[in-house]
This record gives C-alpha cells, sequence and structure tokens, in this order.
C-alpha cells in the first residue's frame, strides 16, 4: 500500500492526517478539540459551536479522505493542488479567526504551518519536486 511512498509525500500525507483524524475529534471532544484549534473557552463551551464544529469538521475529514484517496491513486499532482489550496486559503481563514479570538500565538503558528504546506503543494514535492502543482 505504501510501496509508492517517498520522504517528499510527507507534507501531503501530514495534512491528510490531521485533516481526516482531526475532523473526528470533535465528535469525541468538541471543547477540547475548540480549545486545541485556538478558539477561547467562551466559544468552545458554548454547545452551539459544537454543533457547527461538527458540521465543518465532517467537511474536513472528507477532504483528508479525498487527499488519500488521490494519494493512492497516484494522483500526486492533484495531491499538490489540494495542499497548496487548503494550506493559503483554510490556513489564512484559520489564522486570521483565531487572531481575532485573541490568540496569536496560535494564530501565528497556525499561519506558518499552513504557509509551509502551502508552498510544498505549490513546489508540486508530492507530484515530481521539480515543479508547480498546477
Amino acid at each position: 500500500m505504501f510501496d509508492q511512498f517517498e520522504l517528499r509525500h510527507t507534507p501531503a500525507l501530514f495534512a491528510a492526517t490531521a485533516m481526516t483524524f482531526g475532523g473526528l475529534w470533535t465528535f469525541f471532544d468538541p471543547r477540547g478539540a475548540m480549545l486545541e484549534f485556538g478558539l477561547p473557552e467562551r466559544v468552545a463551551s458554548a454547545p452551539a459551536a459544537a454543533t457547527v464544529m461538527h458540521l465543518t469538521n465532517a467537511r474536513t475529514t472528507s477532504l483528508g479522505l479525498c487527499m488519500y484517496a488521490l494519494y493512492f491513486r497516484g494522483r500526486f499532482a492533484a495531491c499538490d493542488t489540494v495542499l497548496a489550496v487548503l494550506g493559503a486559503y483554510a490556513g489564512l481563514v484559520d489564522s486570521w479567526v483565531v487572531w481575532r479570538e485573541g490568540n496569536p500565538r496560535k494564530a501565528l503558528f497556525r499561519l506558518v504551518s499552513s504557509g509551509l504546506l502551502s508552498a510544498a503543494g505549490v513546489a508540486g514535492w508530492t507530484a515530481d519536486n521539480t515543479g508547480a502543482a498546477y
């Protein structure tokens, strides 16, 4: 199953794993998942916030599973495209929201880490390490 694995595939597989299993976390501990995400206690303790997190994280898990499906089908350029777009857009939005909610350290971490993952996707690391993903 992993016979096609190369070290340069690590960013895509890391993102797929984080999205797949991280998205499931809210079903077991919504408050803890929101606090780890960087949201404040007042948000994490609100029952309505848990409902919204369940809905959004179902989509996050779906995207992670799609990344795995693309990877195991050998669609490495598609993995890079998803990585580039998600890392850039979702990373910016996540960072902005966490910053506005008063957690600048977590926001900066999210911005830098998602930026690095997006850069790996733009560089086409998963596909061939020689060109852009799109």
